[in-house]
């Protein structure tokens, strides 16, 4: 991403965790399940795949539990990428780019 251009804020949430209201705020609308990484062990041990946690639960225990976030956690405005999807981090990192510019140009 930073070869096409964008500027990135980087947190490392294994010693930084995000609370129960960041990560609320983070899913938003979105499906609560999508943010759930299905390679933890409390994943696989709880069979979350199949009977997934309500939301709040969800929430609860990725806050507790950072390994249990699907990263990386790429945001950029309104939009989410989740984990390491090439083709979406460079369409993303293409925008920042993109916004870099013009603003570079505007001065």
């Amino acid at each position: 991403m930073l070869d096409e251009g964008a500027e990135l804020e980087l947190r490392d949430i294994g010693k930084e965790r995000l609370t129960e209201s960041e990560l609320d705020a983070l899913v938003g609308a979105e499906d609560y399940r999508k943010f759930l990484n299905p390679r933890n062990e409390l994943y696989r041990e709880r069979k979350m795949g199949e009977k997934p946690p309500a939301r709040a639960e969800a929430i609860r225990l990725m806050a507790e539990e950072p390994n249990l976030i699907r990263r990386p956690v790429v945001l950029a405005g309104r939009r989410v990428v989740l984990g390491y999807d090439e083709a979406a981090l460079r369409g993303m990192a293409g925008d920042a780019g993109a916004r870099n510019s013009r603003k570079k140009k505007a001065r």
